[in-house]
Formats: structure tokens, C-alpha cells, sequence
């Protein structure tokens, strides 16, 4: 039996105090429209205007032993693209943990930190680092501030991280006995997630391959990534 791969785009929502004088949109709203919640919604700013997630495309693949994320180089500044070749992928942890991020630089660099600092409190334990980020990030006034969206990912494991607190492992892609789990964040992941999901299902393609061919399709469609690509690769002992 296929397992398809969840959605797994989760809203960052920005809560503000509203005045009496002055209507706060909520994430996803534009005036004359009912209000929805969108996955890449970071809430409204205060002018009350929605904001999202863009300018990335974060994607994770794991088939077999190799663990493969990957991110275009694009920085966009409004309607200007400010930079090419960005790098959004970091190695944590003596280089076995891998970590990419959508939105803020600043802020994304920050929960790096925090996150390697995890890591060396838990002994590398992925899971356990993770639950912990995430609670902090929740809970903590200055870090429930920061607006970005993480993926991070051992040999063997992969999870998505917000700002809401939450923890999301991926369900199995494809046939389970290969381990196949896809992870997308930024405002083109959900087509590298269609795309990947496919090439999965329906062919024998290394996880490099997938991740190399996903993020050129995603790239091809979405404005805000581009085909400046970096790619980051672990091997689980077999």
C-alpha cells in the first residue's frame, strides 16, 4: 500500500496587540476577503497587512542510507532580487546534523544557535533538541518574536519546526522498506514536495537525484527561488 507524503507547511503566526481604533487583519486576510489560515502566513504587520513566508526553497529527502537536503540561493528584498547565492543550509554538531531555514536571515541564524547549543546539551539526540527548540521558541518572549521556518535532519531523521511549537516527522513516502521521507518549507516547497513525492513513488532515483531534479522544477515555477543551488548530503552506517 502507497503512503502519500502529508503537507506539512506550517503557519508561523505572528500574535500583536490590537487597538480599539485601529482593525488588525488576520494572517491570511486582504480586505473584502474571509479570513484564512495560510501555510505560509507570518500574520499581519502593523499596518495590519498579511505577510508570508518567501524568497526559499528548503527541501529534505531521505531514501535508502543517504539523508539529502537542499536550498536555492535567492534573497528577495520586495519586488528586488538582492542576492543569488545565499546559503539558507548549515552543518550542526561536528557536521552530522543538518539544518535549513525560510525567512528571516537573522532570526534563522539565531535559532541555529540555540539549536547547537541543544544538541550539545542532549548529546546530538535529534528528537529530543528539537522538542526542546520548540518549546523554547514557543514559550520564551524574545524567541517567539523570530519569524522563520526550520527543517532539520540526522542520517536517519527528519523534522519541521515553528514558532508555534511544533515538532513534524514526515510521514513514509513511497515503499517503506526504503525509509522515504520528503520535508518542504518556503514559498516554493509545496511544488519540490509535488515533484519529489512523484519521482519517489514512480522511480528509482537516488535521494541526491530527487532533491536535484525537485528543486529545478520548484525553481522553474516559483519567482521567489532560483537554480543557485546548495545541496548538503549525510550516510547512515548501514
Amino acid at each position: 500500500m502507497v503512503r502519500r507524503a502529508a503537507a506539512i507547511y506550517c503557519g508561523v503566526p505572528m500574535r500583536k496587540k490590537s487597538s480599539k481604533t485601529e482593525p488588525v487583519l488576520r494572517a491570511g486576510t486582504n480586505l473584502g476577503e474571509s479570513p484564512a489560515c495560510h501555510p505560509l502566513d507570518l500574520g499581519p504587520d502593523e499596518n495590519g497587512v498579511a505577510r508570508r513566508v518567501r524568497s526559499t526553497t528548503v527541501i529534505c529527502v531521505r531514501r535508502g542510507n543517504s539523508m539529502v537536503m537542499a536550498a536555492d540561493g535567492q534573497v528577495t528584498l520586495g519586488s528586488t532580487v538582492m542576492k543569488h547565492s545565499a546559503k539558507k543550509i548549515r552543518r550542526l554538531y561536528n557536521d552530522k546534523i543538518l539544518a535549513g531555514f525560510a525567512g528571516s536571515t537573522a532570526d534563522a541564524f539565531s535559532l541555529f544557535t540555540r539549536f547547537e547549543s541543544k544538541l550539545e546539551q542532549y548529546g546530538g539526540n535529534l528528537g529530543r533538541s528539537a522538542v526542546e527548540l520548540a518549546k523554547d521558541w514557543r514559550t520564551d518572549k524574545l524567541l517567539r518574536q523570530l519569524q522563520a521556518l526550520l527543517i532539520v535532519a540526522d542520517a536517519k531523521q527528519m523534522f519541521l519546526l515553528s514558532g508555534d511549537g511544533d515538532v513534524i516527522e514526515p510521514d513514509a513516502v513511497g515503499n517503506t522498506e526504503e525509509g522515504g521521507l520528503i520535508a518542504t518549507i518556503g514559498s516554493g516547497g509545496s511544488f519540490a514536495l509535488a515533484a519529489a513525492t512523484a519521482l519517489m513513488e514512480n522511480t528509482p532515483m537516488t535521494a541526491r537525484e530527487i532533491v536535484e531534479r525537485s528543486m529545478k522544477i520548484a525553481a522553474e515555477i516559483c519567482i521567489y527561488s532560483n537554480q543557485s543551488v546548495t545541496i548538503e548530503e549525510l550516510k547512515a552506517a548501514e
